[in-house]
């Protein structure tokens, strides 16, 4: 049976856009770019041949587009696994539910979704100017706990050799993180030969979360070499950044495919970082924009 969602579930504006991005489902392509920073649209946009719509509402932007003949969408969707929780829902909800009826549709449309971001790197292959496509993504954040099927989708063992190796077990004031693999087809078709394939921990901060201290303490001043020294079948933690497991667990929930690409702009293990990194960030967006 086809599920009916209420006015207090799914807030639709009187204009038939959806409630936070105020995008209406004909605006929405099934190629979704995804940027953090609401000005990095318009850069996004810039290669597109031709716009069919610029929306701004709140901190979120949204441009519809044509590049090399494939409709693209770039949404802005701020910093966080929260914002991000927000922006995914409401596209899945564009792309999937009628908001005329607003029943679930009878056929289901799969999107296609890359976030494009920044990062800081971790081991001494991920130096200041690498380009990271997070094959899984660990979230610090616990957004994907609220949801039913998380187990089904993430990786349990590596979620607990995690937790062992932080002596995290059993501490009810540490979150629990979750291990979510990318869609493995999007990673091949995005990542090719030329990026680093890692795994990323989405922090709920970035201060604290991110082994930073300012004038408050940290819990764990040794969290960030205990990150850096964990292995896992060969695998370790290549970077921080804040976005990349909700993507790709509500993506997997969701039945979309999604992967998160970033420029590694700080280094925590060398000390190293470097804020004027327009030109490598233009030449990412046109990598993902030929890929996608």
């Amino acid at each position: 049976m086809k599920r009916y969602f209420p006015p207090s579930e799914l807030l639709i504006e009187p204009n038939g856009a959806v409630y936070h991005l105020g995008v209406k489902p004909e605006q929405l392509a099934d190629k979704v770019i995804l940027v953090g920073d609401p000005g990095r649209v318009p850069l996004v946009a810039s290669f597109f041949s031709e716009q069919e719509c610029d929306i701004q509402h709140r901190e979120f932007r949204t441009i519809t587009g044509t590049y090399k003949g494939k409709r693209i969408t770039v949404v802005s969707t701020g910093i966080g696994c929260d914002n991000v929780d927000i922006v995914v829902n409401e596209i899945d909800a564009l792309a999937n539910i009628d908001f005329t009826t607003r029943y679930e549709k009878e056929t289901l449309r799969r999107l296609q979704m890359v976030r494009i971001g920044t990062c800081g790197g971790l081991q001494p292959h991920t130096p200041v100017g690498t380009y990271i496509c997070s094959a899984k993504s660990v979230g610090f954040d616990g957004l994907l706990n609220f949801y039913a099927g998380r187990n089904e989708v993430c990786d349990l063992p590596m979620e607990r050799a995690l937790l062992n190796h932080l002596g995290w077990s059993g501490n009810m004031c540490q979150p629990a993180p979750y291990v979510i693999a990318a869609d493995e087809e999007l990673v091949e078709r995005i990542a090719k030969d030329d990026m680093v394939r890692g795994v990323t921990i989405a922090c709920g901060g970035f201060f604290g979360p991110q082994g930073r201290r300012l004038r408050v303490p940290l819990a764990d001043p040794h969290q960030n070499e205990k990150v850096e020294s964990f292995s896992y079948q060969g695998q370790q933690i290549t970077n921080f950044e804040m976005e990349s497991s909700a993507l790709a667990g509500l993506a997997a929930l969701m039945g979309h495919q999604a992967v998160t690409v970033c420029l590694v702009i700080a280094n925590r293990r060398a000390k190293e970082a470097n804020v004027d990194y327009n030109a490598k960030m233009s030449e990412l967006i046109q990598t993902v924009l030929e890929r996608i």
